[in-house]
């Protein structure tokens, strides 16, 4: 079996060692070897960057545009191919690994029309004879650390908008999911891109994104993962010389309200669709389910009824709605959380059991608890898997206070046909996105993703408020003449 390279300064290279990707719907099935890199190739990838960074900040737009555009076309040309791969790797069903895919393409499509519209100011200044025009400006070399969860979609909502304002950029994606990461990396390296604008350097986080860290040629970091590390991550770039920008999206534990006069149905597919889907494994899920009292009961039996009829099976059979978990690690840490959530009190209603298929693999039942508080571990504490609290609420008023009673702040959702509710929560939820009667999971390409609290650090990704971390702004003053 070949393997995979890193890619610097536009040339493939090898790493220092070779990590096997393991399909987790099937562990007999090796997906690819892909290279690891070590803390010098990590380093040369930033020379090639700082290189290269001269003549790409100062290329044209329509350069620039040209080759997001490219991109984007050939990743939805590609869906099916890419989305069978980003299943097989991650685990997603097919439908919703193909659909991740699109995703990435259009986010490169959304770009490239950005770049044709890189706007600034000009301003009357105060004082007489003045001109004053405001710009934006790249910042330069950029580090971007992926997760493992979405392997395409979101190494593309952070790569397309650095390419596009004129930075350059030094990527390295989650160690045990490398493949959708690194076909999305050889489609934009044919792309047209200059030698070292894009470089692409996987391996382990201690080893490779420290040494991004760690570099005085490194602008920026964007980093999207666990709390400890970008709160990590957050005071070595803070602490660096220069310091660097940063940006964190570090999860979530989202609450569902759903009030006594919901639409039962609705309320159910908002439940099962953000709590379970993705296995999970989203930052966005609802894994607290917030619901009053007047619906509990008959919430609870609809759901777990619905939940009877979901199907564990391999991500690329036809009729799975849930596929394994992501790896062994990650399925002990669920079923960790499991008995916890047993030895506090509250009551397994359904799943939460390891399940055998025709082909070995990380596969757990959904697990839906009741009868929980919002104290408890599982109803604190971030899971990251199919593992959902259904906690009871004495009114509205109560479950608003339950629903922003978390250290987190990425998604809050509420599920009822009364305007007057719904208002109040879209105001007073403290979360950076909230939805009605749609689960908490899953945003357009086109608007600002993130939140508050210890879920995010720094500026919105995605759309056009991307400029924000992408970018730095300079206030230029003329003498007029």
């Amino acid at each position: 079996m070949s393997v995979f390279k890193n890619i610097i300064g536009g040339q493939q290279a090898d790493g220092q060692s070779v990590y096997r990707n393991i399909n987790p719907s099937n562990t007999n099935d090796t997906v690819g070897e892909y290279a690891q890199g070590s803390k010098a190739d990590a380093l040369a990838a930033i020379g090639a960057a700082k290189a290269a960074f001269a003549g790409w900040s100062q290329s044209g737009v329509q350069q620039r545009h040209e080759a997001l555009k490219k991109i984007g076309d050939e990743i939805i040309a590609r869906k099916d191919e890419l989305g069978r791969l980003l299943s097989r790797e991650e685990g997603k069903t097919l439908p919703e690994g193909v659909g991740e895919v699109v995703r990435a393409g259009q986010i490169f499509q959304f770009f490239a029309g950005e770049a044709l519209r890189l706007a600034g100011e000009k301003l009357p200044s105060v004082r007489a004879g003045l001109d004053v025009e405001i710009t934006r400006e790249p910042l330069g070399v950029v580090g971007l650390i992926t997760p493992w969860n979405f392997p395409i979609a979101i190494p593309a909502w952070k790569i397309a908008p650095a390419l596009c304002y004129g930075n350059t950029v030094v990527f390295k994606p989650a160690e045990f999911v490398p493949g959708s990461a690194w076909a999305l990396s050889d489609i934009i390296s044919r792309a047209g891109l200059p030698d070292g604008v894009f470089n692409l350097v996987m391996g382990r986080g201690s080893t490779v994104g420290a040494a991004f860290i760690e570099s005085k040629d490194v602008a920026a970091i964007s980093f999207t993962g666990s709390v400890n590390t970008g709160r990590s991550i957050a005071a070595q770039c803070i602490a660096a010389q220069p310091m660097k920008k940063i940006q964190l999206e570090m999860g979530g534990k989202n609450p569902l309200v759903v009030l006594n006069d919901a639409d039962l149905k609705t309320a159910v597919e908002c439940a099962v669709n953000g709590a379970f889907f993705s296995t999970g494994q989203r930052c966005t899920a609802s894994s607290r389910l917030i619901v009053t009292k007047g619906i509990y009961k008959e919430f609870v039996a609809a759901l777990t009824e619905r939940l009877k009829g979901l199907v564990v099976d391999d991500a690329l059979k036809d009729g799975t709605h849930i596929g394994p978990v992501v790896d062994q690690s990650q399925l002990d840490q669920d079923t960790d959380y499991i008995e916890v959530g047993r030895k506090e009190g509250a009551k397994l209603a359904f799943g939460g059991e390891l399940l055998r298929r025709s082909n070995p693999g990380f596969y757990l039942s959904p697990a839906l608890f009741t009868e929980c508080s919002n104290e408890m571990r599982i109803s604190r504490e971030e899971i990251f898997g199919p593992v959902a609290s259904v906690i009871p609420a004495d009114n509205y008023e109560d479950a608003l206070r339950l629903a922003n009673d978390t250290e987190f702040g990425l998604s809050a959702g509420i599920c009822t046909t009364s305007l007057k509710y719904s208002s109040h929560f879209k105001r007073h939820a403290e979360a950076g996105m909230v939805m009605v009667n749609v689960p908490t999971a899953g945003v357009d390409y086109h608007v600002p993703f993130g939140g508050r609290k210890a879920s995010s650090y720094g500026p919105r990704e995605q759309g056009a408020y991307a400029k924000e971390f992408h970018t730095t702004v300079k206030t230029a003053y003329t003498l007029a003449q």
